[in-house]
């Protein structure tokens, strides 16, 4: 064995890691990134659940977009308005006052009030219902298929299947969004949890058509419309639609529907 080569390649070897090393710090300084303290700040005060409700890849991603000024700082919909008052302090302005929303099902047609065209047995996946006849075995075309896509996107275990249809605990809902994403009906819609009126229907068939398929569908008799002292309902496609912004919660609207399906 020759101790001199062996003293030659450990001395090499070592010369070699510490020009590396130098190499490395020199970058590092020359390249790093600087981050704003107030981004790390705005992060920690950020629930971390990383749903994607407020439209950023992320909290980290919403904590840049606040500290850029391209988002509020009550942009997350999770944290709510304490979490927007901690990332208001943090940078130095005020946070304003938003509505705690949450997710509605636009859909009363449970086993017992929804006719079905047959009896399915295959993949439990709503969105597998495009590939089947009619678009799943529900006789309305519009209404919730109840396979649970809804509920197995839910980071918070806020939406249920009951009885056929998605039914979400207001409470337990962030208004996350990612419910309304996933269902292929479009039935989910973020709506404050004050709205005290809520057509529960999507159906855009015509009168006939849905009491053949459901008996709690709206028939668009335009009997809520004209009932309206505040001009907040109207029949837009065979279907009513509340404004909530003009709605006075006077309760006529459900009052005066037929099939009672204005909550």
């Amino acid at each position: 064995m020759n101790i001199t080569a062996i003293i030659f390649a450990a001395v090499v070897v070592g010369g070699v890691g510490i020009l590396i090393g130098f190499f490395l710090g020199v970058s590092g300084e020359k390249f790093k990134v600087e981050v704003d303290e107030r981004e790390v700040a705005v992060t920690e005060a950020l629930p971390g659940n990383n749903c994607g409700g407020c439209g950023y890849a992320g909290c980290s991603g919403l904590a840049a977009a606040i500290v850029k000024g391209e988002a509020p700082v009550n942009q997350c919909p999770v944290g709510g308005a304490p979490v927007a008052a901690i990332i208001g302090e943090i940078m130095g302005v005020k946070a304003e006052e938003g509505e705690r929303k949450a997710a509605f099902v636009k859909c009363a047609g449970t086993c017992e009030k929804a006719n079905q065209d047959y009896e399915y047995t295959g993949v439990q996946d709503c969105a597998a219902m495009a590939f089947v006849p009619n678009g799943g075995p529900k006789s309305c075309n519009y209404g919730c298929l109840g396979f649970g896509n809804c509920v197995k996107a839910c980071p918070f275990d806020a939406i249920h299947v009951v009885d056929g249809v998605a039914v979400v605990d207001k409470d337990a809902c962030k208004a996350c969004g990612k419910c309304v994403a996933a269902c292929p009906k479009h039935l989910i819609e973020l709506l404050p949890v004050s709205a005290k009126h809520i057509v529960q229907c999507s159906s855009k068939d015509k009168g006939k058509d849905v009491m053949k398929a459901c008996s709690v569908g709206c028939i668009a008799c335009h009997l809520c419309e004209k009932n309206c002292p505040s001009d907040a309902v109207h029949v837009v496609d065979n279907v009513a639609y509340i404004d909530q912004e003009k709605c006075t919660k006077c309760g006529l609207c459900a009052e005066k529907c037929p099939k009672k399906i204005i909550l």
